[in-house]
């Protein structure tokens, strides 16, 4: 099982500022024509900015990170962003999946954008594919396209009651190309009592013979919002994941624990790169990755 080891991780990108609030993370990664492309979030504090923007970079080692492009909330008209998913779609072409606060609301929206290339994004050119709606709120999705079929988990959030809007679920879809999503259900919720217990959501999936693993972040009570653990969870079936173990199966050693948004990126070599955002000593989140 690939886990992180925080003792092996090097920084890819370090936070924008020192202390709680700022943060790079939020990664989603991708291998293709010899290099890894990423797509990861830039945060300052609550009333400073808080998710300013979404960087896009790429390298050729996996370590050390060239920035190709930066898309503002600005640009999107929203208070903040989350978690981006980058996708390559079987055309070879790439989409950039982008998480956005709807101002002055608890509402989220997922919206997409295409290009031949990472470094050509144009978010005037823009379409929403995940709206949410009154109810809910929609983020963070995860995508893979296996033989032809898209697969989606996004991390839903309910909205009619604002003291419980911090909770979370994972929600699964499919889609025939990327655009038009069809639900279906719950694939991964906390279970009471339990250190998952206040939210879960899925980070990363990877597809195996006989059945799907899925990497999540979990939250006991509103209090641990944002300082989530790393949690695994699998199934046979991609839209029902079963949580493994008895507790968390990694975590920052420092300040509140926080590892979380892990994305297991398989290479060309048959090994794997990961990349989590992780809390530092100073209370701040640091984008690091490992070779495994």
């Amino acid at each position: 099982m690939l886990l992180p080891r925080p003792d092996r991780g090097v920084v890819a990108a370090a936070p924008p500022g020192t202390g709680p609030g700022y943060w790079a993370g939020a990664p989603c990664a991708a291998a293709g024509d010899g290099e890894i492309f990423l797509a990861y979030r830039l945060r300052r504090p609550i009333g400073q900015g808080r998710g300013y923007a979404v960087a896009v970079a790429r390298s050729a080692g996996g370590e050390r990170f060239e920035t190709l492009l930066t898309v503002a909330k600005e640009e999107l008209a929203c208070e903040s962003l989350e978690r981006p998913a980058l996708v390559r779609t079987p055309q070879g072409r790439w989409r950039l999946y982008l998480s956005c606060a709807t101002p002055g609301t608890k509402h989220w929206r997922v919206e997409v954008t295409e290009a031949a290339y990472p470094g050509e994004f144009g978010v005037r050119q823009r379409s929403t594919v995940l709206p949410g709606d009154a109810k809910t709120g929609v983020k963070d999705p995860v995508i893979r396209v296996v033989d032809g079929q898209w697969h989606l988990w996004a991390s839903c959030h309910p909205l009619a009651d604002p003291q419980q809007t911090d909770q979370m679920t994972t929600e699964y879809a499919t889609s025939p190309d990327g655009l038009a999503w069809t639900w279906h259900g719950t694939a991964l919720s906390g279970t009471p009592g339990r250190w998952d217990a206040r939210g879960t959501r899925v980070t990363s999936v990877s597809f195996g013979s006989r059945e799907v693993t899925a990497w999540y972040d979990g939250r006991a009570s509103a209090a641990e919002n944002y300082e989530e653990r790393t949690g695994v969870a699998a199934g046979a079936d991609p839209a029902a994941l079963t949580a493994l173990g008895d507790g968390p199966a990694a975590a920052s050693p420092y300040h509140g624990g926080g590892l979380r948004y892990l994305d297991v990126v398989p290479l060309p070599d048959g090994r794997h790169r990961l990349y989590y955002e992780m809390t530092r000593p100073d209370g701040s989140h640091a984008l690091v990755t490992e070779l495994r």
